[in-house]
């Protein structure tokens, strides 16, 4: 408006000037609302449309019952859910609750586990007669005759009896191991048994280990007591514990006591066994690749295979192979196609040969964790072989906490979707690893199909992208048009203004 004040002539004082003004002010009061609407209104435009997050937005999906007796149950996801996830990640898993509300949940890779159990191993104990020492940490000079395997067969103290006397025991060595140990044995504790006729007794004793007979360490110490009653009762700490530690030699020698050579001593080994870890396996049937010889196998994106290996028909094959994927390699001039290349993975020697009546078979080649829609096979040597390859992997499990409203729906199946999966601490907090391993297993229905998801949903959501974009260019070629409007009737008034004003 003042910009339009300097631009009338400074002699245009009439009447009509004066009706102007009004009429110019309106007009310019409502160019300033019409360029602050236009701009929200493109922006509201622009805003993407959400995507709705329902059941029936997913392409396959599971029931699963809970006791209800547990707040926190998991469900060790099966092979279907591998196969028709879009996400290599699974990031189109969904859980829902029996009125359709999601429910939080985490994807959690089950711990290698292992079984521990206990043993008793005898000792073979071994007299040390000589000088008495002092305590344990003074290590007398020792002479010591081992077998080439380590076995013990020999030991004896240097030091020489004082004034002459009879040399008196001062400490047992005790040897744990056997020619055919690979390694020293993981002990917990070590018992103890008096030796005929001897009914009583009570001294303090120290533990020292050793793997070489040189360097002594400390590990425990305990009273030994035997005590009898008048009913012949017999009431006894026979047991040295301590950590679970590997050693080969211990040395046993008194503090406080009389030293005795005990009837025997037994070890209490711990063994841990390796528990076979839980996994799924998927045989692929073979079709002609890009070149030959390959041999291409449809897979699915989310299976996280960890082993790979090939199962034939014929009875007695061999078939040195490379294992991988074909790379699409874009072409460097414009209008060629591109090119696919191979790209290995693995390479190994696969067999099946049946040898005195007894068939031998390569075993599955470990890999690295790998996502592959497609696997290709090419043979380095010839033959007509077309075996079936089989994947391995170790199944996540589904982590979640059960609201009541059961049953749930596992849903699974959708293009593009959002990661929902959260950290088992956000949704189990507080849980140790043994109390998630133990947690109760959901039980699972029918898979059921569904109609409603898939690509289609992907280009509905494109064509929405695209209406949006057309929606927000014609808003703001109406905002250009409105602008030129306006400048064209502010022009406009100028100049009418200025042929209407009188004659100096």
């Amino acid at each position: 408006r003042a910009a339009l004040i300097h631009l009338l002539p400074p002699s245009s004082t009439s009447t009509e000037n004066d009706m102007a003004m009004p009429m110019m002010s309106s007009l310019l009061r409502r160019a300033g609302a019409l360029l602050c609407v236009l701009p929200a209104m493109a922006m509201a435009a622009s805003a993407p449309a959400a995507l709705s997050d329902r059941p029936a937005d997913y392409a396959y999906s599971l029931p699963l019952n809970v006791s209800g007796k547990a707040g926190v149950v998991a469900y060790r996801l099966p092979q279907a859910v591998y196969l028709q996830s879009r996400s290599n990640a699974l990031n189109d898993l969904r859980l829902f609750d029996r009125l359709g509300n999601a429910l939080p949940f985490a994807l959690r890779q089950e711990p290698a586990r292992s079984r521990t159990s206990h043993k008793d191993l005898a000792v073979k104990v071994f007299p040390l007669m000589g000088a008495r020492a002092a305590g344990p940490s003074e290590a007398a000079g020792l002479d010591i005759r081992t077998s080439p395997d380590g076995r013990l067969l020999s030991v004896a103290s240097r030091q020489a009896p004082e004034r002459g006397g009879p040399a008196d025991l001062s400490a047992l060595v005790l040897d744990l191991g056997t020619a055919t140990d690979a390694e020293p044995p993981l002990v917990g504790a070590l018992r103890f048994t008096l030796p005929a006729g001897a009914t009583t007794y009570d001294a303090q004793v120290w533990l020292d280990v050793s793997d070489d007979l040189k360097q002594w360490l400390t590990i425990g110490t305990a009273d030994l007591t035997w005590l009898v009653n008048r009913d012949t009762q017999t009431l006894s700490n026979d047991r040295i514990g301590f950590e679970p530690t590997r050693f080969r030699y211990a040395r046993l020698s008194w503090k406080r006591g009389a030293p005795l050579l005990f009837g025997a001593v037994t070890a209490e080994v711990i063994e841990q066994t390796a528990l076979a870890a839980r996994t799924e396996t998927l045989l692929l049937q073979p079709a002609p690749g890009k070149q030959a010889p390959d041999l291409v196998y449809q897979s699915a994106i989310a299976i996280p295979t960890e082993q790979i290996g090939l199962q034939f028909a014929e009875q007695n094959v061999v078939l040195p192979s490379q294992l991988g994927r074909y790379v699409e390699l874009p072409s460097r001039q414009l209008g060629q196609p591109s090119t696919w290349i191979f790209e290995s993975l693995a390479s190994s020697t696969f067999y099946q040969i049946t040898q005195a009546g007894q068939p031998r078979r390569s075993g599955d080649l470990p890999i690295a964790t790998t996502h592959n829609a497609q696997w290709v096979l090419r043979p380095q040597a010839g033959g007509a072989a077309k075996p079936q390859l089989r994947l391995t992997w170790s199944p996540a499990s589904l982590v979640f906490l059960a609201n009541g409203n059961a049953p749930y729906q596992l849903a699974f199946g959708r293009d593009k979707a959002e990661p929902a999966a959260l950290a088992v601490s956000q949704v189990a907090p507080g849980f140790d690893q043994q109390e998630l391993l133990d947690l109760e297993q959901a039980r699972a229905g029918a898979l059921v199909t569904r109609q409603a998801a898939g690509p289609g949903e992907t280009s509905l959501a494109e064509a929405a992208g695209k209406s949006a974009h057309l929606r927000i260019a014609a808003l703001w070629g109406v905002l250009l048009l409105g602008v030129a409007v306006l400048g064209f009737f502010a022009w406009r008034l100028i100049k009418q203004m200025g042929e209407e004003a009188p004659p100096p």
